[in-house]
């Protein structure tokens, strides 16, 4: 069986009946504007359909803004999560050794970076023989180390977290990974009066997963929650 096309009064029937039809289909009103453009010819110029043509386009801009706050909405909360599941993780270890091996393997996958390192400043730059067991993650340097190495972009960097290209001379913190690390995350550390600060450097392989355009209010507040885990070994 076929449909047959509605009569002209059928159709006029079902606009009268329900007129959004026609109000909210776009294409539908642009052709009725240019008819009726073309209707009065054209030394005349109609106001109306400029109007429409403006707030159409208005209207694109907003949807366009819409989408986008919408997806940054989105990006924030799957942030905040990522960040929350590695700051959980990172405290379940009872040990530091266990803790700093978590910290280079479950918490660096959560957190989705290649290399993770904690700088720790000592008096002579000599690591103590008890913490040459713990793997890639620490590094000790000489004071003044961290102040050097995140002055390295701008002077007196006095920002609690730093995003950046990698920078050179930075392989003697990712040691063999050194050759692909392109961006990096520092953490400036506080662990109390009378102590040396600490670093403690995110690696990635992306050039631009770190970049000083973004926001750090997350790595801000995985770095206090970082101090204060460290303090307490520390003690």
């Amino acid at each position: 069986m076929t449909k047959t096309a509605p009569t002209e009064d059928e159709l006029r029937d079902r606009i009268i009946a329900d007129p959004n039809v026609v109000l909210e289909d776009r294409d539908m009103m642009r052709a009725l504007i240019a008819a009726n453009e073309r209707k009065m010819g054209g030394n005349i110029v109609d106001l109306r359909g400029i109007a429409m043509e403006r707030l159409e386009t208005r209207l694109d801009r907003l949807e366009d803004t819409h989408r986008s706050v919408i997806a940054a909405a989105y990006e924030n909360l799957a942030g905040t999560n990522q960040v929350h599941r590695a700051v959980l993780k990172m405290l379940d270890p009872t040990e530091f050794e266990a803790f700093l091996r978590n910290l280079g393997a479950e918490v660096a996958d959560i957190l989705r970076v290649d290399a993770v390192r904690l700088v720790l400043e000592t008096p002579h730059g000599e690591q103590p023989a008890a913490l040459e067991t713990l793997g890639d993650v620490l590094r000790v340097a000489d004071p003044g180390f961290i102040k050097d190495y995140l002055e390295r972009t701008r002077p007196a960097a006095t920002r609690q977290v730093t995003l950046r290209q990698v920078q050179p001379g930075a392989g003697n913190l990712y040691g063999d990974k050194a050759d692909w690390i392109q961006s990096e995350a520092l953490l400036k550390l506080d662990f109390g009066p009378g102590r040396l600060p600490g670093l403690l450097v995110m690696g990635a392989e992306d050039p631009h997963q770190f970049s000083p355009s973004q926001g750090t209010d997350l790595l801000v507040f995985f770095a206090g929650v970082f101090e204060r885990a460290m303090r307490r070994w520390l003690s």
